[in-house]
């Protein structure tokens, strides 16, 4: 069995992934432990996270207050309901988190079931619960917990060092299988529209694609070649042909997947326009609007022009897994809307990294991502344990909109905070 631990700013995010799985009839709660019950044994994304309110309250420094844990037993062991709850209430006991207010979710989407724990890392006195060791210390309960279920054992180490799609690391050389590793797989994942919103994406994992065109005996020959990025946003290799790493990273392939992509409807738009909204009321400033989105699952490109103007926006919803540009959702999301808003705080911001833009626009600059999205360190092969973890797969929750304040319960007492520090 292999745990996967994340810890974040946001519980209402964690709550809201398992919950609209829940909706969308794709995950069930198998155990609801010290929270607040409903009669009717039905909750809305709100009513759970009100269990977590108290405790969050008596904590307002502790920035990360949210855990999420992925349980996932090998896909040829067979675990009942009622072994799912005892391993899920033994783990969370020995790691720490035994009095805490916990839900498990049983996620049976994919072709295993496992499952999910959301909980808060601050306990009922306002402490923080340690995470020392922790890594260390979720494997070795992992350990004795497989033996004690008769679950099979799993090489935690070597299955993740073989199948996670990371960020290119072109000092730790083999580019060429690294970049492979990743264009394999994303357009398995991800719908994108154009070469520019591919770009985006690959962007993110310090890669980039160019459309090459030549003649060739009077016919007109093009392609698409891959270069690693350096920690610049600048190439660092040698070009890779696309035909190196098969035919689904080929320009062919890829005009069918930008035409499949278009076909994004208007309620899926309009679940990424919801988040963005949230952002834009509750930010000021450029890295503040980017950062709050990666809370929310988006990823944010900017595209400038060597004259620092911003003149294309494109947003990765890993909620929807959509690379969606501004002028797909709208006029009010626009590129040059954004750069009214962002055009003052980017003149007081230091210089950020640029590179080149692969798109035919070759003398314009994208702007480097601050922060990747840590749903990218747990996009797997669909072979692997976690393939849908941080893979939103369910669409947000249409009521979304009724819970804004309670989401941004943690962001707003961090804003009153510095407000009477000022």
């Amino acid at each position: 069995m292999i745990a996967k631990i994340s810890h974040g700013t946001k519980i209402y995010g964690a709550l809201l992934y398992n919950h609209s799985k829940v909706i969308a009839g794709n995950a069930e709660i198998l155990q609801m432990h010290q929270m607040l019950l409903t009669p009717s044994g039905e909750y809305t994304t709100g009513q759970l996270l009100s269990s977590f309110l108290p405790f969050l309250a008596l904590n307002k420094k502790t920035e990360k207050t949210a855990t999420h844990i992925s349980l996932n037993p090998d896909p040829k062991d067979i675990v009942t309901d009622e072994d799912y709850i005892k391993i899920a209430d033994e783990y969370m006991a020995k790691l720490g988190y035994g009095n805490q207010p916990y839900i498990v979710f049983k996620h049976n989407d994919i072709d295993r079931t496992h499952i999910h724990i959301v909980s808060t890392v601050i306990d009922h006195e306002g402490n923080k619960i340690s995470d020392s060791f922790e890594k260390k210390r979720s494997m070795e309960i992992c350990r004795e917990l497989e033996k004690k279920y008769s679950l099979i054992p799993a090489d935690e180490k070597k299955i993740t060092q073989q199948n996670s799609l990371l960020p290119v690391d072109y000092t730790q050389g083999n580019i060429k299988t690294q970049i492979a590793s990743v264009v394999r797989y994303l357009p398995k994942y991800y719908n994108f529209q154009s070469i520019g919103g591919y770009n985006a994406l690959l962007f993110l994992l310090n890669i980039t694609a160019e459309h090459v065109k030549n003649e060739y005996h009077g016919e007109l020959k093009e392609g698409l070649v891959y270069f690693a990025l350096d920690q610049n946003g600048n190439k660092i290799s040698n070009p890779f042909k696309s035909s190196l790493f098969g035919k689904q990273s080929g320009l062919p392939a890829l005009r069918v997947a930008f035409e499949n992509s278009k076909k994004v409807t208007q309620e899926t738009r309009q679940l990424t326009r919801k988040l963005i909204d949230l952002a834009l009321k509750n930010t000021a400033g450029e890295i503040d609007f980017k950062k709050y989105l990666i809370e929310l699952g988006i990823n944010t490109v900017i595209r400038r022009d060597e004259k620092g103007r911003l003149y294309g926006i494109s947003f990765i919803d890993h909620n929807t897994r959509n690379v969606l540009n501004g002028s797909h959702l709208g006029k009010q999301y626009s590129a040059n809307i954004f750069h009214e808003r962002f055009a003052q705080d980017h003149l007081r911001e230091k210089p950020q990294f640029a590179l080149t833009s692969p798109s035919i626009h070759s003398t314009k600059e994208i702007s480097l991502k601050e922060e990747l999205h840590p749903f990218f360190d747990f996009m797997l092969d669909s072979a692997s344990f976690f393939n849908d973890w941080g893979l939103l797969d369910a669409l947000l929750l249409d009521t979304m909109a009724e819970d804004p304040e309670e989401q941004l319960f943690e962001f707003n007492m961090k804003k009153k905070k510095k407000r009477k520090t000022t």
